[in-house]
């Protein structure tokens, strides 16, 4: 079943990158765009399944939006991406949330990976939610 991913980069050879990469090969649709803000929009108007973000970008870096993201739909998944990771970094933003952290450049088949990966365990995550609430009933 085709999921709705939201990618946020301030680089629009990444976007055109990331977007190709993901319809191509697993049937996901992507939004994409440049600016943190308008991520943020487009989250409160529209259903994502996951969130995929850029760590450094002007105006918000990426575990601020994550912060925000967390605001407006504290279930959705946030995987980062990054060409500035360091493992403080990473470690800091698993222990906030943060799905996945990802350093550029990556694989294909790793970010494919992860992708699919984060959307199923979201996914396994909302069953057992719903059938906690119907032994509940």
């Amino acid at each position: 079943m085709p999921q709705s991913i939201l990618v946020i980069d301030d680089e629009p050879d990444m976007l055109m990158l990331l977007r190709m990469m993901i319809e191509d090969n697993t049937g996901h649709e992507v939004e994409t765009t440049n600016n943190p803000a308008e991520g943020l929009k487009l989250l409160k108007d529209k259903h994502y399944d996951l969130v995929i973000s850029d760590l450094k970008m002007p105006g918000m870096d990426g575990i601020e939006l994550f912060d925000e993201l967390k605001k407006v739909k504290p279930d959705i998944p946030v995987i980062i991406i990054t060409a500035y990771g360091s493992l403080e970094i990473a470690d800091d933003a698993l222990k906030k949330g943060v799905a996945d952290f990802i350093t550029k450049p990556f694989r294909k088949d790793s970010i494919l990976f992860t992708i699919n990966r984060t959307l199923e365990l979201a996914r396994v995550q909302r069953e057992n939610i719903e059938l906690k609430k119907k032994l509940q009933e």
